[in-house]
C-alpha cells in the first residue's frame, strides 16, 4: 500500500531505541525523511546508518529534550536539513518511578522529562505544520488509563498527552493539522527485556503478563506500534483526528476475566 509519505519530513523524539527506532525505520521504509531527535547520538547514529544501508533517508539531531532552546534548535535543524516538517512524533519518555513518596520537586522534574518537550516541540513546529497541513502523533502509555502504582509523574504526563491529543485536534482542525495518539501496552523492547531480566523469575512473569493479553496471548511488537503510527500520519488516514488508538491485543479494554471463565 502506498501511504503517500514519500519525501515527507518526520521528526521522531526518542527515536534511537525501542519503539522510537521501530517508528523511524517504518517511516523510512515508506520513503519519508526521518529526523531522529535523541539524547543518545551514538546509538541514533548507528540507526541512521542502518536506514541508509536500506536505501532510506535519515539524520540525527542530538537533543536534551528538557531544555527549551534545545527543543527549538531540534525543530529548526530538522526543517533546515530535511527541507520542511510534515509529521511530529512525540515518542520520548521514561517511566521513572516518581510516586507519592517522592518530593514535589521530583514530581515536577518528572513532568519536565516526560511532558515539557511535548508542548515545546509542538509550539516551535506549529507554523511549519500548519504550512504543510501536517500532523502530530503522541505515543502514550497504558499507564494513563490503567494506572500502575508508584509512578505518579509518568502517569500524569501520559494522561496529559491523551488530553492534549483531543485539545490540539480541536485547536488545530481549522488549520488543517491532525493530532492523534497511539497507546502501547505490553511491548517487548530492549528496555522491557532488561526489566524482566532484573526479576527473580523473568519467564514466569512474562507468561503471567501474556496470559492477560486476549488476542494471541502475546506481547505487541514494536513494529505493530510503529506501523500504527505511520498509518495515522499518512494520507490514508486523512479524516482521522483526536483519536486515541490502542494496538494492544485487547489488553486495556477487555475484561480481565476474559479467557478465565469457561462457558459450557
Amino acid at each position: 500500500m502506498n501511504l503517500g509519505l514519500e519525501g515527507k519530513v518526520v521528526l521522531v523524539t526518542g527515536g534511537a531505541k525501542g519503539i522510537g527506532a521501530a517508528i523511524a525505520r517504518s517511516f523510512a521504509k515508506e520513503g519519508a525523511i526521518v529526523s531522529i531527535v535523541d539524547r543518545n547520538p551514538d546509538v541514533a547514529g548507528d540507526l541512521v546508518e542502518q536506514i541508509k544501508k536500506d536505501s532510506g533517508r535519515a539524520f540525527c539531531i542530538p537533543t536534551e529534550l528538557t531544555d527549551e532552546q534545545a527543543c527549538r534548535n531540534a525543530v529548526e535543524k530538522t526543517i533546515e536539513t530535511g527541507g520542511g516538517l510534515d509529521v511530529l512524533v512525540h515518542n520520548a519518555g521514561t517511566n521513572d518511578g516518581i510516586g507519592l513518596e517522592s518530593s514535589p520537586t521530583e514530581f515536577l522534574e518528572s513532568l519536565r522529562k516526560n511532558l515539557f518537550h511535548v508542548f515545546a516541540l509542538t509550539h516551535f513546529a506549529l507554523d511549519k505544520l500548519v504550512e504543510s497541513k501536517g500532523n502530530v502523533i503522541n505515543v502514550g502509555s497504558k499507564v494513563a488509563v490503567t494506572g500502575q502504582g508508584g509512578t505518579s509523574g509518568y502517569a500524569a504526563s501520559k494522561g496529559a498527552m491523551n488530553a492534549l491529543t483531543r485539545e490540539w485536534a480541536l485547536d488545530l482542525a481549522q488549520r488543517g493539522v491532525r493530532v492523534n495518539s497511539v497507546v502501547p501496552a505490553e511491548v517487548m523492547t530492549p528496555m522491557y527485556r532488561r526489566w524482566l531480566d532484573s526479576l527473580d523469575d523473568p519467564e514466569a512473569t512474562l507468561r503471567s503478563i501474556e496470559e492477560n493479553i486476549p488476542l494471541g496471548k502475546r506481547m505487541t511488537t514494536d513494529v505493530e506500534i510503529a506501523d500504527s503510527v505511520v498509518f495515522l500520519a499518512s494520507a490514508r488516514s486523512s479524516h482521522t483526528s483526536g483519536q486515541i488508538f490502542y494496538p494492544d491485543g485487547g489488553y486495556v479494554h477487555f475484561d480481565r476475566a476474559y479467557g478465565k471463565i469457561k462457558v459450557d
